[in-house]
């Protein structure tokens, strides 16, 4: 690391900080920033200018995945271009450069993910730079609904990054190198497991089949998701565009069209589950997710009965509370948990009903995470419900928290991947839809699977012998048996081990800063947790992007 005092911007004050990873032509450059101000939102763009008139080419991958290039005219002003994979490169004599930012880091959370012209190139952008260059940006305006940018927290080092790649070749083997860190922008095949995303408002029943427009016999979402390499997407359909409530045969017919279109658009490769954020009866917003088509609708009249057999439909409930809930999520076998956790609509949960009987079922599950909140001096993303992970643990409930993405809408012209995360679930094979999907409800509520951004993978882990969501014995010592295979792209920055004991919080920090680029390595050893009752695993790279466990659980 290079370090190049000093820096002032506005209120912040900080260093230049260029870091080189061995083995690697990629190299990170950061304004590593701090205010003593409080209440301080920021964004950043980023780049390089070019002094020497060098550069003969600009190149970028447009959103239909085709390799742009254009001629570097010194005098020409600065353009925004919307790409895919984030890069944007100049060619010289001697090869090519790439800027990019961290994949997932860079982008601030929204219920969107538009494509906001992430990249720049030109003369003077934004009158502020003398010179021509090329660069990575954010719009001011956000999606132009909400516009939250990083939050900067008084003495914070906000590490406003990005980074380079040289390449003695051509623009297009630049970004085929580029593109590894991000395994293409797709979820790579592990055995043994399925990749599951979450939380997904496309909202493509009530705009599409119910409106009466054409419905395309592979929409757009659907090839989204195929093309990333997500084998099962859980939806949240009907999200303040439906009928919940009723009248019932207008929420029946509903529900009827989304099983029908799950059921059509599900096969060997990927597995489409309805689902629903409801946001009744528990309080807070929440999922709800069933392993097989169930007719419910969200009121029950006092003369109504709780269930009734439809003509059409079956077997129907009627629910007008939180005990009626949890006895369909018990009759029905589904589950239940908190959507964005701690903030949004749920600002107080789970917090403010953890003590209440459908929370500490085995059919609430826990929490969903997403990288919220945005903080540039953080070394991981999401750190609020990785916090509330560690607070149910020590509540002493075995809960479970799942990635989610809370989009609305699903393109490929979309930023996607930079909103995206998912679950690996332990499972051999993808269920059929039509003989349910209760496999993937197990896997969730009994921990079996791992979280990740992408770049980071944990196929294998086990402490002494057990895998996550199992219960652990420790021998005389108090000492566990850790085995920790990672696999990763950019160069590793740690794993930790966070551990409690029903009231204080633990970690041990395992460096991993000398791991090249492009990696897998088999990790063993040794961790004491006496007096403790649970233990669960962590792992981040140096562009934040990580992979974290499910709980383990120790018995005395």
């Amino acid at each position: 690391m290079v370090t190049i005092s000093s820096l002032k911007a506005d209120r912040f004050s900080g260093d230049l900080e260029i870091t080189f990873y061995n083995g690697s032509p990629m190299f990170n450059i950061a304004a590593v920033m701090a205010t003593k101000i409080d209440s301080t939102a920021i964004v950043y763009d980023a780049g390089l200018i070019n002094r020497s008139a060098s550069w003969k080419n600009i190149a970028w991958i447009n959103t239909g995945d085709s390799l742009q290039t254009a001629n570097a005219v010194s005098t020409d002003s600065s353009k925004n271009i919307a790409v895919k994979y984030r890069t944007i490169a100049a060619k010289g004599k001697e090869g090519v450069l790439a800027i990019f930012p961290a994949p997932h880091q860079y982008f601030y959370p929204l219920d969107e993910a538009f494509n906001l012209k992430f990249t720049w190139y030109g003369n003077n952008y934004r009158k502020m730079t003398d010179g021509y260059g090329i660069g990575i940006r954010q719009d001011l305006e956000g999606d132009r609904r909400f516009v939250p940018w990083f939050n900067a927290p008084p003495d914070t080092k906000q590490r406003l990054n990005f980074f380079c790649l040289l390449s003695a070749a051509d623009e297009s083997a630049a970004f085929t190198e580029v593109k590894k860190f991000t395994n293409n922008d797709t979820y790579v095949k592990l055995p043994g497991y399925k990749t599951m995303s979450s939380h997904f408002h496309n909202e493509f029943i009530m705009k599409v089949v119910l409106a009466n427009k054409p419905i395309p016999e592979v929409p757009d979402f659907v090839k989204v998701f195929k093309n990333t390499g997500i084998d099962i997407v859980h939806l949240a359909e009907f999200h303040y565009t439906a009928h919940p409530k009723g009248p019932d045969e207008t929420r029946l017919k509903e529900l009827e069209a989304l099983f029908e279109q799950c059921k059509r658009l599900s096969d060997n490769k990927l597995l489409l589950l309805p689902g629903e954020e409801p946001n009744e009866f528990f309080g807070g917003h929440w999922l709800a997710l069933f392993p097989k088509p169930v007719y419910w609708i969200m009121s029950r009249k006092k003369e109504a009965p709780f269930t009734e057999n439809h003509p059409k439909y079956g077997k129907i409930y009627h629910i007008g509370d939180k005990d009626d809930m949890l006895k369909l999520l018990e009759d029905e076998k589904g589950l239940a948990w908190t959507a964005h956790a701690r903030t949004k609509g749920s600002v107080n949960a789970p917090d403010v009903y953890k003590d209440e009987a459908f929370f500490k079922s085995d059919h609430f599950m826990g929490a969903a995470w997403k990288a919220m909140p945005a903080d540039l001096s953080q070394p991981r993303l999401g750190n609020r419900v990785l916090d509330l992970m560690d607070d149910m643990n020590n509540w002493n409930l075995k809960k479970t928290v799942i990635t989610e993405a809370d989009l609305f809408t699903i393109t490929p012209e979309n930023e996607m991947y930079a909103h995206l995360n998912v679950n690996y679930l332990m499972m051999d094979a993808l269920p059929e839809f039509n003989k349910g999907w209760q496999p993937v409800l197990d896997v969730m509520q009994q921990g079996k699977f791992f979280a990740s951004t992408g770049e980071v993978l944990i196929p294998e882990l086990t402490i002494s012998g057990k895998r996550s969501g199992e219960t652990i014995a420790l021998d005389k010592s108090g000492f566990a048996n850790v085995k920790l295979k990672l696999n990763w792209t950019f160069p590793m920055n740690f794993v930790e081990i966070i551990s409690g004991d029903g009231n204080k919080v633990y970690r041990e920090k395992v460096d991993l800063t000398k791991t090249k680029a492009f990696g897998s390595e088999l990790l063993q050893f040794k961790t004491k947790l006496s007096n403790r009752t649970w233990v669960r695993v962590e792992a981040w790279d140096i562009a934040a992007n990580g992979a974290f466990s499910q709980t383990f659980y120790i018995k005395h």
